[in-house]
């Protein structure tokens, strides 16, 4: 356990205020090592500083089982209670989930905050959302995670229970509130409903160009590739979750004929109410062309978050997706032979780095060869009348050219393979050609 130099930050009107100081719970299982458990709690304060707190300690608990009420066993709570008052902590974080049952038997142990790995990240979320789809989601999933939480704002009540007149208050206050949240999430439902109505809309008119969505473990650099490729002033930070909102650009000279997506960075343990939340802004990743996987190869566990990134991808359906990996940060590797591992692991692979522009040219070799690979060289005649076919094939593909010939229209266009077979099928009901 270590004491840290306390630090201060800016409140929201300038004044300067106390950052908060926190202790950090790792648990430890019987067959984890122990540098994979150090990584992870490295991890969790990067997570609190980005959240704006100080980490002045660390605690981990070596336990084959969980304790059902306090995660860690009655010992260690007393032992994390006397660290935390010595150094003058008033945050307790957990590196894992905890059930409200165990928030609430720590609080009233520790006499301080417990918040879980997943109560961290929403908070780091609800910091950085600027747009009103990302603020949307983020208070979706908060309240969502919230939900089964409630019985902990109204333990003050818990004393006055059978008190005259008081009798009750507890419970019904708190069947308000569930009642309440219920409401908000169902009409924060709708709101995003609407939202993902529009981008569907947004993305009808995108169809000409080929769409790579910049995908991987968060603080990979694609803020940093983005800017690169595109041209455009995307916040970049050597912190976690730097962008929130996706953000669609279109690539700049040798990299004109592709759409480029930069999507929210995934984290091991990313808590579930974010990923339903997110479904609606990773759409735009589902109607991509290809999915580019952006590793940062000079981290000591990048195996750890490629295989993260790609258990997130199958949780959000994305993994029927053509995917690219993209080693970056190639500049700030020390050992070559990561280098040698990784291209033997995966072959194919492109090695580059963002911030210093090197390998560029060899992706976008790349990405030209998997785009065309993607997509399908198509030609159709049709008949004037057949207008609903014509403009599915507008609608669906990247039009090359058409012309009148003996009373036909006649269209070149290049498709993605999958709607390739649904347009040739449309063709062919209208009475048209299809070659």
């Amino acid at each position: 356990m270590r004491d840290a130099v306390n630090s201060r930050t800016t409140g929201t009107a300038g004044v300067p205020r106390r950052r908060e100081r926190a202790v950090l719970v790792g648990i430890r299982g019987p067959r984890q090592p122990l540098g994979e458990l150090e990584e992870h709690l490295e991890e969790l304060a990067r997570l609190t500083e980005t959240a704006g707190g100080t980490v002045v300690g660390t605690f981990v608990q070596e336990k084959a089982r969980r304790d059902p009420a306090t995660a860690v066993g009655r010992g260690k709570v007393e032992e994390i209670l006397e660290g935390r008052k010595s150094l003058d902590a008033g945050l307790v974080l957990f590196d894992d989930d905890l059930t409200p049952a165990q928030v609430r038997n720590l609080e009233r142990l520790l006499e301080a905050t417990v918040v879980d790995r997943a109560g961290l990240i929403l908070d780091i979320f609800a910091r950085r959302a600027r747009s009103r789809e990302a603020k949307v989601q983020v208070e979706l999933a908060q309240l969502r995670y919230l939900l089964p939480r409630l019985a902990r704002r109204w333990t003050h009540l818990e004393r006055q229970a059978g008190g005259i007149g008081v009798r009750g208050v507890g419970e019904t206050q708190l069947e308000t509130d569930r009642r309440l949240i219920q409401r908000r999430i169902a009409h924060l439902v709708r709101d995003l409903k609407r939202i993902e109505k529009e981008r569907g809309e947004r993305r009808k008119r995108r169809h000409e160009k080929a769409k790579v969505a910049l995908v991987g473990y968060t603080n990979a650099g694609k803020s940093t590739l983005l800017n690169r490729l595109t041209g455009a002033d995307t916040l970049v930070e050597d912190r976690l979750f730097a962008t929130l909102d996706p953000l669609v650009r279109q690539g700049t000279g040798e990299w004109a004929r592709f759409i480029f997506i930069d999507t929210v960075g995934f984290i091991r343990k990313l808590p579930p109410q974010l990923v339903a939340s997110f479904k609606s802004t990773l759409e735009e990743a589902r109607e991509a062309d290809l999915l580019l996987h952006l590793v940062d190869i000079s981290h000591p566990r990048h195996e750890d978050q490629m295989r993260t990134t790609r258990q997130i991808l199958g949780e959000l359906q994305l993994d029927d997706r053509p995917v690219l990996t993209v080693f970056n940060k190639v500049d700030n590797l020390e050992d070559p032979r990561a280098w040698r591992r990784a291209e033997a692991e995966i072959p194919g692979a492109m090695f580059i780095s963002a911030a210093a522009g090197t390998g560029l040219e060899d992706l976008r070799r790349a990405l030209e060869q998997a785009a065309n690979e993607e997509t399908v060289l198509a030609e159709a005649a049709l008949p004037p009348a057949a207008g609903s076919v014509i403009a599915r094939i507008h609608a669906l593909a990247r039009v090359l050219g058409s012309r009148m010939v003996d009373g036909k229209l006649e269209i070149r266009y290049r498709a993605r393979r999958q709607d390739a077979g649904l347009l040739a099928k449309m063709i062919r009901e209208a009475g048209g050609q299809h070659s």
